[in-house]
């Protein structure tokens, strides 16, 4: 079972709600998405408001698993109205404190 902060950040980052999905995040949390970086909570908190907002999609969560204490990946399909309509990725959580402190969001391997 995925530990509560991520539990609880996904699901405010599926119904894009920024502002609770930040308030998961360590203060000098760094998100990486298809390798673009943004580090420090007002970028963060800019690219969980914006980003996929010029497209809709549905987000259907499609397996997790745990790595170690501090690393857990969700996996994810998205299908909606960007290029090529469907994508599965891979959401790489690093949590420290109980708090996320890395997210990286990257294609899922085939």
């Amino acid at each position: 079972m995925l530990p509560a902060t991520v539990r609880e950040f996904f699901a405010a980052h599926v119904v894009r709600d920024a502002d609770t999905a930040s308030s998961f995040l360590a203060e000098d949390a760094v998100i990486v998405d298809q390798d673009e970086t943004f580090r420090g909570r007002e970028k963060v908190h800019a690219f969980l408001r914006d980003a996929g907002a010029e497209f809709a999609y549905t987000t259907e969560q499609i397996g997790a698993h745990r790595v170690d204490d501090a690393h857990w990946v969700v996996t994810v399909r998205l299908e909606g109205t960007f290029p090529g309509g469907v994508a599965e990725l891979d959401y790489r959580f690093t949590l420290r404190d109980g708090l996320i402190a890395e997210l990286v969001i990257a294609n899922h391997p085939a």
